[in-house]
């Protein structure tokens, strides 16, 4: 076995392991709990939110590609990304989908190591953003990890120094492989992320997409029972959000642990923190299902263009398939 597929499976066993121990202390009482209490109001209240959420995304994917000098439409975007999001809800490890996505689009372009960076700096980006605003408010709301919020704050400082640093490297002819790579990631930081077209579209995007994932928790918080006020339960929110991009188990796992921790901590109990959890989880899977529209309709299509390229031509003749997947007629 790899050393990188033994860290897949490693990655795996610890989120498995997590809701195994949550089952050990708290019961399947709280799971079925959360199952119970989804309503279609709350489902269509998340499907609702996800769609502008995920329109903000693929907006922030198309930025960034096109800083990367790969043009992308906003429609093609918005489906690839709902696309990568129930690949991500539904297969394990939590990032299969962002990288089909990547190569998908690469494809598309005849350039997949340019379509996986386009992913890879958005993905990056749109994280970047959401650490920021988590910790601006961590900082003054309160939570169970205030105490620590400063210290936070200034390796978050020191890191964004760090980045506008690297930003500024510029190429250099020849060096080992680590100084190109160094330079071409200073370049894509300049010309998609940090480039004054771009970057004021991507925070805003991030910011947009934050917001809604956060009143989607509220929602599940309400539906499984909370009665905090949001003043309480945005924290939480906002920890258990850094907590989903953990490697998971098709999505759960760290998110349910950190959901039951930090609801023990403000004292509203464990077992309605896994219950909340459950509800925002469900109503996730539920938000992203026109991704499975997407991916059989692109199934249908692949099948129709295969029969296709199969058909005989007058004498018998087959169409003969080209090397990029297209036929020459």
């Amino acid at each position: 076995m790899s050393r990188r597929a033994a860290w897949w499976w490693a990655r795996l066993a610890v989120a498995a392991a997590t809701l195994a121990v949550l089952v050990w202390r708290v019961g399947t009482g709280p799971f079925l709990d959360g199952l119970r209490t989804v309503d279609a109001a709350a489902l269509a209240a998340g499907a609702g939110i996800v769609l502008l959420t995920t329109v903000c995304s693929a907006w922030r994917w198309r930025v960034v590609a096109r800083g990367l000098g790969v043009d992308l439409a906003l429609g093609t975007a918005v489906a690839a990304y709902y696309r990568s999001m129930f690949l991500n809800v539904t297969l394990p490890g939590g990032v299969v989908g962002d990288v089909h996505r990547g190569i998908s689009h690469g494809r598309d372009t005849r350039d997949v190591g340019r379509g996986l960076r386009a992913v890879a700096w958005e993905r990056s980006a749109g994280q970047a953003v959401q650490l920021v605003l988590t910790v601006a408010l961590l900082l003054v709301l309160p939570s169970p990890v205030r105490g620590v919020m400063p210290f936070v704050a200034v390796v978050l400082v020191a890191a964004a120094g760090g980045v506008a640093l690297m930003a500024r490297v510029r190429p250099t002819a020849g060096g080992s492989r680590w100084a190109r790579l160094r330079s071409a990631g200073a370049r894509d930081l300049r010309e998609a992320l940090l480039a004054r077209r771009a970057w004021p579209a991507i925070a805003l995007a991030s910011a947009l997409a934050v917001a809604g994932h956060a009143a989607t928790f509220l929602i599940a918080a309400r539906t499984a029972g909370a009665t905090a006020p949001p003043s309480r339960l945005l924290p939480l929110a906002l920890l258990v959000m850094l907590a989903a991009v953990l490697p998971n188990v098709g999505g759960w796992g760290p998110r349910e642990g950190v959901t039951a921790w930090a609801f023990a901590a403000i004292g509203l109990g464990a077992s309605l923190g896994v219950a909340t959890a459950v509800v925002y989880g469900v109503m996730l899977f539920v938000a992203c299902l026109p991704g499975a529209v997407v991916l059989v309709a692109a199934w249908v299509q692949r099948t129709r263009s295969e029969r296709w390229l199969r058909r005989p031509l007058p004498g018998g003749r087959r169409v003969p398939a080209r090397q990029d997947g297209g036929a020459d007629v």
